[in-house]
C-alpha cells in the first residue's frame, strides 16, 4: 500500500503525515511534503538557498506561508 508523502507506514489517526528532504549541493533540491501535498520543491519554484520553511496550522493542516532564509549571504 502507498502511504502519504511516500512514507514507509501510515500515521496514527489525528496525526499529519510529512516528509522533508534536504537538498544535495546544487544537484538535488530540497522538498517538503505534508499530507501528500508537496508544499515546497524546485518544481514549484518556491525553494531557496539556506533554510526552507513551511508554516502550517497545527490544527487544520492548512498551509499558511512558505519562505526561505539564505544562511550564506548574510
Amino acid at each position: 500500500a502507498r502511504h502519504k508523502c511516500g512514507n514507509q507506514k501510515s500515521c496514527p489517526q489525528n496525526y499529519f503525515a510529512f516528509k522533508i528532504i534536504s537538498g544535495a549541493a546544487n544537484v538535488v533540491g530540497p522538498s517538503i511534503c505534508f499530507e501528500d501535498l508537496v508544499l515546497m520543491s524546485s518544481v514549484k519554484n518556491n525553494i531557496g538557498r539556506g533554510l526552507n520553511i513551511a508554516l502550517v496550522n497545527g490544527t487544520t493542516g492548512k498551509l499558511l506561508k512558505t519562505d526561505a532564509f539564505d544562511m550564506y549571504s548574510g
